[in-house]
């Protein structure tokens, strides 16, 4: 058993080291420099108790190390010489008796694949050194008040060297920019594990359908979502979750779960899982008590029938708007249909009125983060356009797929409509010839749920 954790762990940092080299190469081709990407401390959450630690997801990515107050230092040179140094605590055996057990230098050294290693308390010392006679200076520019202010006091100690002939990097370089579009392709390795957050995910969903009933709270939706996520392996939950029932479903970020949940009402639940780091993301909407209404399911075949035309159009070659273009259509359509609008198509797609029962984007980026960095538009504007385009689709790239219809009680709008809110959200990963969607284990057809729901009510009418 210890040689096959010893195998594991090995070919885990050797996904990190081979990350590190893909980073050096792109530093190495903009000139070489020291990379500067750190994880931050814990957090207090009152007095002397602390929220769960989470690392830095850039942080992580590059090193696999898990603790914090740490810090990555990579020096790359043009010659092609490249240093990994990892800053972190030292061992400490009384705080390991409080806190639990701390690699130290040595051991960070030996098990994660660094050059150098060197506690926490050499780092003002060590970086001038090694920040001296380097072209450029690679950090996350600007998103950390304290690392901005120590950067700056090292450039300043290394200019002070000045009439030695020490030189101080005179570029500086946003790490995070390269680092985005490496995290934008998921490997194997991190698809994988997404699978797996999917996974358990979509359990934890089909589980939430089959006790979620009339009487009982959002809360103790949200707490049986939460048992089933850490119960399979989860650390985390990627996000709060949203169970949000009746009118509450009409807002994007309902947060409380605090409401009864009431017969004939739809019950909203957005919830997913972190394992090992990655995030998942599934939305599905379903009667509280186990029918739908005639106005509920006709507003769900909408929503249903845009997140169809979504995934295929989620494809290499085509653009990260074509499935939010492509939904829509569909929603328009569907609200005029429904009579929650009236014109043409054409007129309420030119006129933006959808966007009353529709306001958001039909997707995001996935990964180490629920909203996963990557930008969504290329970077250069092409000649007599006037904006930049959007990115085309390519494969290893992950995103969402969750269009929506939120109806909230107006003039003009059918009473039997009101207060109905419905999203269905699935995770795509774009594949050669389309996309995999890694979250198809939770029904989302009007007769999977209500079957999925009836079967597990008539087991407690059983019982």
């Amino acid at each position: 058993m210890e040689a096959v954790l010893k195998s594991n762990l090995s070919n885990q940092v050797e996904v990190f080291k081979s990350r590190r080299k893909r980073l050096a190469e792109q530093m190495r081709q903009a000139g070489g420099g020291v990379a500067i990407v750190r994880t931050g401390g814990e957090v207090p959450r009152n007095r002397d108790s602390d929220f769960p630690y989470r690392w830095d997801s850039y942080f992580y990515y590059l090193t696999g190390f898990p603790e914090p107050e740490a810090t990555l230092v990579m020096t790359v040179k043009a010659d092609g010489t490249e240093i990994n140094r990892l800053f972190c605590r030292e061992k400490n055996e009384e705080r390991e008796i409080w806190d639990g057990f701390r690699f130290g230098p040595v051991a960070a050294c030996e098990q994660f694949g660094f050059d150098e290693c060197h506690t926490n308390a050499e780092i003002d010392q060590k970086l001038p050194e090694f920040l001296a006679n380097q072209p450029a200076v690679f950090y996350a520019l600007g998103q950390s008040e304290v690392l901005d202010a120590e950067i700056r006091n090292w450039l300043g100690k290394v200019r002070q060297q000045g009439r030695a002939g020490v030189v101080a990097p005179s570029a500086a370089l946003d790490v995070t920019h390269l680092l985005d579009e490496m995290r934008l392709y998921k490997d194997s390795t991190e698809q994988a594990t997404m699978r797996r957050a999917a996974d358990i995910s979509a359990q934890a969903h089909c589980h939430a359908m089959r006790v979620a009933m009339p009487g009982a709270y959002e809360y103790e939706v949200e707490a049986e979502l939460l048992y089933h996520f850490r119960r399979h392996g989860s650390q985390f939950p990627a996000y709060g979750s949203i169970v949000a029932g009746g009118a509450g479903a009409c807002v994007l970020h309902y947060r409380a779960n605090d409401q009864r949940l009431n017969d004939g009402d739809l019950l909203l639940i957005d919830a997913g899982c972190e394992l090992d780091g990655y995030a998942s993301d599934i939305t599905r909407t379903f009667p509280v008590n186990g029918r739908f209404s005639a106005a509920q399911k006709d507003a769900y075949e909408v929503v249903l029938a845009a997140q169809a035309a979504a995934i295929e159009v989620t494809r290499p070659g085509q653009t990260f708007m074509a499935p939010h273009d492509a939904a829509v259509k569909v929603l328009a359509q569907g609200m005029l249909d429904l009579k929650l609008l009236s014109g043409t198509l054409d007129g309420v797609l030119e006129n933006g009125d959808y966007k009353r029962f529709y306001m958001h984007r039909t997707g995001h980026w996935l990964g180490m983060d629920v909203h996963d960095c990557g930008d969504y538009r290329d970077n250069v504007t092409p000649p007599g356009a006037a904006e930049k385009p959007w990115r085309q689709l390519k494969p290893g790239m992950v995103l969402t797929v969750e269009p929506g219809l939120y109806i909230r009680p107006a003039d003009g709008v059918p009473p039997a409509f009101w207060n109905i809110g419905i999203r269905i959200e699935d995770d795509a990963i774009v594949t050669p010839s389309g996309c995999e969607i890694i979250t198809g284990g939770v029904p989302k057809t009007v007769a999977d749920i209500e079957a999925l729901i009836a079967h597990s009510r008539s087991g407690l009418v059983a019982a």
